[in-house]
């Protein structure tokens, strides 16, 4: 836990201006997006603080797959089932805001504004699938 990480505060319910989302997986909490880049965009993020996704190893993909289910899952919960047009993904250092580790999830991808298609282009230079 860091005090200073505003990811470990939401994590811990510290943070009242956030609601999370139900999450069928203790270790993680999932919220939106404080900045949508679409109609559901959602943040999974470890209740355990860990760094961005630059500190990941091959030892975290079981990690990441569950990350990945959340944000499915939530997306499901939320009455969006078409699992083909959804974009995952970290942003990489230096171009993510909070060093905590935190999985975007975002749908549908078809409908990514302009800018959002930039930010959230897949394995680009600064956004990682």
């Amino acid at each position: 836990y860091d005090g200073k990480c505003v990811f470990c505060r939401i994590a811990r319910r510290e943070e009242p201006g956030t609601t999370l989302l139900p999450c069928e997986d203790e270790d993680f909490v999932c919220f939106r997006d404080i900045k949508p880049g679409a109609p559901h965009h959602y943040l999974v993020v470890p209740v355990k603080h860990m760094g961005n996704c630059k500190t990941l190893k091959t030892e975290h993909i079981p990690l990441v797959k569950r990350m990945m289910e959340v944000g499915k899952a939530v997306l499901q919960k939320n009455n969006f089932n078409d699992l083909n047009d959804v974009r995952m993904g970290f942003h990489w250092p230096p171009f993510c805001s909070i060093p905590h580790l935190h999985l975007h999830v975002l749908a549908p991808a078809s409908q990514l504004g302009f800018f959002s298609r930039l930010y959230y282009r897949i394995n680009s230079y600064w956004f990682i699938t």
